[in-house]
């Protein structure tokens, strides 16, 4: 199950011979992954809220793309953007964020959600599109429900909606290196100090850790251990989507059964190649699977070195 509670309908401006094209796709972090988890041939239910004009037009853009589509309808409108890609680059024309789910919203698509999520293996939490559209304390009891019910929950989040499902735990965290230094649990992209935040959130609720690091190897904490996600370097046509693809290709796998190593693997395959394409979320699944035996877990740094000021230290040596 992925929780998508604001999508967004995308309209992409594209060129790519000597006439405009137009692109119309639903889109937003849930919807790319759950697009992922259904290219990796696991069925999939998106539960999210639509309402006003853009909501008409997402609901069976949603449907055509096969994914078994739960909906609110909502009294607000969903939001959406218009990106110009003409020039090889991505140019970001008006972006509509939509507007905040109401209480009676909310208990709706909670209620949705929770029945869907006690039925899946797995169960993926999503974030809005802006922080502001949905309470963060939604997610920590959806996790801990969840949890609590034996659901194992992957997200990639961020700030508030973050530090809201680790207060109930969750199987699987997927962050960015750039997120970490924005919310303050890291000081800088220096590997110790990431590594540092990691073993933090691990502490704080997040059994296993992947944290992206742009176009250097991502950092994995699996039961404990650190590792570098190594792979072949490939040429980006689109950056973005990379992370979205690797949080749904680990949920695919565990959802299938498979074990959280070949997850991670599977899941930095899928990142890989989404980014040589230009659709978000998208992917081959016989190029994704061809791809995993060329991804590696290598050890990396065990724990950081504790810090220990000389007042501290002639302490523990009284002791």
């Amino acid at each position: 199950m992925v929780f998508a509670p604001t999508p967004q309908l995308t309209v992409t401006v594209d060129q790519p011979s000597g006439q405009p094209e137009l692109h119309l796709h639903p889109g937003g972090q849930g919807v790319w992954q759950a697009r992922m988890v259904l290219s990796l041939g696991v069925d999939v239910v998106l539960c999210t809220a639509l309402g006003g004009e853009i909501g008409q037009v997402l609901e069976p853009l949603l449907v055509s793309e096969g994914v078994d589509v739960k909906v609110v309808v909502r009294d607000s409108g969903s939001g959406g953007y218009v990106h110009d890609r003409r020039d090889g680059s991505r140019r970001e024309i008006v972006d509509v964020p939509g507007q905040p789910l109401s209480r009676h919203e909310l208990d709706e698509l909670y209620n949705l959600a929770l029945g869907e999520g006690l039925r899946a293996p797995v169960s993926v939490l999503s974030g809005p599109n802006d922080p502001a559209l949905v309470p963060a304390d939604l997610y920590r009891r959806f996790a801990a429900d969840l949890g609590a019910n034996g659901g194992r929950v992957v997200v990639d989040l961020s700030g508030e909606h973050l530090a809201a499902v680790l207060e109930s735990g969750v199987f699987f965290l997927k962050v960015s290196h750039e997120e970490l230094i924005r919310d303050g649990r890291a000081r800088d992209e220096d590997t110790a100090e990431l590594t540092r935040a990691m073993y933090d959130l691990h502490a704080g609720g997040a059994d296993t850790v992947v944290v992206s690091r742009a176009d250097q190897p991502a950092l994995a904490l699996v039961d404990g251990e650190l590792f570098e996600v190594e792979m072949p370097r490939l040429q980006a046509a689109d950056p973005r989507g990379a992370g979205d693809s690797m949080t749904a290709g680990v949920a695919a796998v565990m959802a299938g059964g498979g074990d959280i190593r070949t997850a991670i693997r599977t899941g930095a395959a899928a990142g890989a190649l989404n980014v040589t394409r230009h659709g978000l979320g998208t992917g081959r699944l016989d190029s994704i699977t061809g791809l995993v035996d060329r991804v590696r877990l290598v050890p990396a740094d065990s724990r950081p070195q504790e810090h220990i000021t000389p007042d501290e230290l002639a302490e523990r040596v009284e002791r």
